[in-house]
């Protein structure tokens, strides 16, 4: 009688299509899937995130047992936790007969180059097979940035339209342009009618991982009720037809707008399930094409949630198995400034850094524009340490996985990379989150205020770090224009921004609430 092979599920690949499954024979094989603390904890995980992906993982596990799959299912016990996810295989090969392991290659680099010593330490075969579920692989992805001076997620997104043919025309993009962002920028307005979130009510199961994380995970980040994750797959696709119906036709125009009290807006929050494997990339590609081909949704919106999933999601994955190891100490501007109390939620008497940090804390969310234009742009101005912040952005955010939250962090928000994802930095001053927000309504410093204790800090810190970093920025083309009002400031002017920084930063060193 042959042996059996043992087929390993992490916490992120649960979809029923992969080939460590599609590959196996239920009458043979083991699945092993198992909750370490070593996963948990490496970073300490938002209680959601934590929440989210055990339940996945459970209702996965009964999923695959009712077609017929034998599961090995270790779940968390915090008086005898499994440290690692080595252990829980050498553990389950120790207790059967088995030739070989099969894994799905992992979405983060740690991962592996472990599995990469599995086999020598196991003394057994372990496959490691490619994860299909994304629409670039890394070969293609490398013979796509080889010998070109500048790696640009706009032409990247168009070669993959024109792979996968979405959004199409024979040779062309559908409506004569690739790209629609410039109709995506409206500021919010009154009356906007937006949609509640479509909510799953926890079931049996999820409640009784919602009491283990309570008591295993009481001093992690964030608030862990209410949950109204989708952990199924069966709610997560309700979750996207949900999207498409009530919230895709207005995603375009108020993409970037912000709004007190309403953290989820118009987009689509299937991040959490597209970046744990319950949904599949590819299926909410064609779901919003086909919105558009029916007329349901206009093209500036399908074209601009399409471009998230097929042009960013797919380029800063190829960007970071491309450069890592090296891209986690990426540190261009040489920020070095240990990550302020506020960021955890301490008192700050900037409102739109309270009112991001409150969703976050709450949600285990964020959007891209309260992710990038308010928590990210501060943490540039500030000059804040690339290491913390994104292990910061790893732990408080549910779709934050290391391939997708680094190149965001260090090549976006930080522009610690030089350039090489983005060809700017995202600095903006308090106009900015003025005009896309309604923030600065509530808030004791005013945007419309330059210098002095109640200018709005971001107004003189955008300032001051175009001038601390001019020998690294100066000759960027993007920043010609800001550089040049720069240049045509008075002596008084300068020392009025360089003074303003100083006594903020001071203040924020010190953990005063600024």
């Amino acid at each position: 009688m042959s042996k059996s092979t043992l087929r390993l599920i992490l916490g992120d690949q649960l979809t029923h299509t992969l080939p460590v499954l599609s590959g196996g024979d239920p009458a043979r094989d083991v699945i092993l899937m198992a909750e370490v603390i070593g996963e948990a904890t490496y970073v300490k995980h938002h209680k959601k995130k934590v929440a989210l992906v055990f339940s996945a993982m459970r209702h996965f596990a009964e999923e695959l047992r009712s077609l017929g799959w034998t599961v090995t299912y270790i779940a968390y016990d915090p008086a005898a936790p499994v440290a690692s996810l080595f252990d829980a295989v050498a553990e389950t090969l120790s207790k059967g007969d088995f030739d070989a392991v099969s894994v799905t290659e992992p979405g983060e680099y740690r991962l592996s180059s472990e599995f990469e010593t599995w086999s020598e330490r196991l003394n057994l075969a372990v496959d490691i097979l490619p994860d299909p579920r994304f629409l670039c692989d890394h070969e293609t992805f490398r013979v796509w940035a080889q010998g070109r001076k500048q790696l640009r997620m706009e032409y990247f997104y168009r070669e993959m339209r024109k792979r996968h043919g979405v959004l199409m025309d024979g040779k062309n993009p559908v409506g004569g342009q690739w790209n629609y962002d410039a109709e995506n920028r409206k500021p919010p307005k009154d009356g906007l009618n937006i949609p509640d979130p479509y909510q799953i009510a926890p079931d049996e199961m999820t409640e009784a991982v919602l009491s283990l994380v309570d008591k295993a995970f009481p001093d992690h980040f964030g608030d862990l009720r209410p949950f109204h994750f989708a952990v199924t797959r069966a709610d997560a696709c309700k979750m996207l037809d949900h999207f498409i119906a009530h919230r895709l036709p207005r995603f375009g125009d108020y993409q970037d707008a912000m709004l007190t009290g309403e953290p989820w807006m118009y987009h689509s929050h299937l991040g959490f399930y597209l970046n744990c494997g319950l949904l599949l990339p590819i299926e909410c590609i064609r779901a919003a094409e086909r919105a558009y081909h029916k007329g349901h949704a206009p093209l500036n919106a399908v074209e601009g949630f399409i471009r998230q999933i097929l042009g960013w999601r797919e380029f800063v994955r190829g960007i970071y198995w491309l450069e890592m190891p090296d891209y986690a100490a990426e540190n261009a501007l040489n920020a070095d400034r240990p990550l302020p109390p506020l960021y955890w939620g301490a008192p700050t008497q900037m409102n739109c850094l309270a009112q991001c940090v409150g969703d976050t804390r709450k949600w285990a969310y964020a959007h891209h524009i309260q992710r990038l234009m308010v928590l990210g742009n501060f943490a540039l101005l500030a000059g804040l340490s690339p290491e913390e912040v994104n292990e910061w952005y790893l732990i408080v955010y549910a779709d934050a996985y290391e391939w997708v939250e680094m190149p965001n962090v260090t090549g976006m928000v930080l522009f610690a990379d030089g350039g090489l994802l983005a060809s700017k930095p995202y600095a903006a001053s308090g106009a900015y989150i003025n005009r896309m927000s309604d923030y600065c309504k509530s808030c004791r410093y005013s945007p419309t205020k330059k210098n002095g204790p109640d200018a709005c800090p971001f107004n003189y810190l955008y300032w001051d770090f175009l001038d601390r970093n001019a020998g690294t920025l100066g000759q960027n083309p993007r920043l010609a224009m800001p550089y040049r009002t720069l240049s045509h400031m008075s002596d008084e002017k300068h020392a009025a921004n360089r003074e303003d920084a100083a006594r903020f930063l001071r203040a924020l060193d010190r953990g005063d609430p600024v």
